[in-house]
């Protein structure tokens, strides 16, 4: 077992496992920390606790020491400069000819790395940018091609829920989301209540799914013929809440029966 605290960085949108050391740190509180491409700064937001090493890529970064007024100082010109960067990843893009959608771009902590996120519909060759953004800022440069979802989680958003989006709240990883997992909870197919601000099918699909399939196990399927003790007929309605179906029987009309009897 080791000692562990979760940092997030709001920069890269990512959770980091990191070793504590003997830095006595409570959630929220700012840190500087390593990773493998340099130094950033995150938010606590899980306090000490003891985890399995086999849980965990060993060895762990260390988080160095708590952001001071300097470090401070540190980020706001850090900003700055990403800001400026971006300004010109665009401008020299364009006088490439290159189809890019920048999305954002940041420093690293210690200036080791000049990130730049974009969108683009197919492959681009952008070593000729990469070569002139590295001769003007003197440090390494990464180009990132990221999806819609991605763009999402980066710039963040309200949801049709009204909340803030779950990708830019505390979702990490981009689950799998299919259309079946919407047909799975008898939701109507439609692109405007479905799909979020990316386009993409909601991710909170994937939230539930499970559930319905369980509830939905016992039930006849809406279309199907179901044999009930009052005849057959069409299964046209299920609440797998409440466990019934309703069966259109001829003569009869529409009947509900709970899942235990026909």
């Amino acid at each position: 077992m080791v000692d562990v605290v979760v940092v997030s960085s709001e920069v890269t949108k990512n959770l980091y496992y990191l070793s504590p050391g003997d830095i006595d740190l409570k959630v929220g509180d700012n840190v500087v920390f390593e990773t493998d491409n340099g130094l950033l700064v995150g938010s606590v937001r899980k306090e000490k606790y003891q985890e399995n090493n086999k849980n965990l890529a060993m060895p762990l970064f260390k988080v160095l020491r708590l952001v001071n007024k300097e470090d401070n100082k540190t980020l706001k010109d850090n900003n700055i400069i990403a800001e400026k960067a971006l300004a010109d990843a665009k401008k020299i893009s364009s006088s490439l000819n290159l189809n890019m959608n920048f999305v954002d771009a940041y420093y690293y902590f210690d200036r080791s790395q000049l990130v730049f996120s974009f969108l683009a519909e197919d492959r681009v060759d952008f070593r000729e940018l990469a070569k002139k953004l590295a001769s003007k800022y003197k440090t390494r440069i990464e180009l990132r091609q990221v999806g819609v979802r991605d763009k999402a989680k980066k710039i963040g958003g309200l949801g049709p829920c009204g909340l803030f989006l779950c990708c830019n709240s505390f979702l990490t990883d981009f689950n799998s989301v299919s259309i079946n997992m919407a047909k799975n909870q008898m939701l109507a197919l439609n692109p405007s209540k479905i799909n979020g601000i990316c386009g993409r099918l909601l991710c909170c699909l994937g939230y539930e799914n499970d559930t319905y399939t369980e509830l939905k196990k016992d039930l006849p399927k809406i279309g199907l013929v179901a044999d009930t003790s009052m005849g057959m007929g069409k299964v046209v309605s299920v609440d797998i809440f409440k466990k019934t179906y309703s069966v259109d029987l001829k003569e009869k009309g529409i009947v509900t029966f709970s899942k235990d009897e026909k």
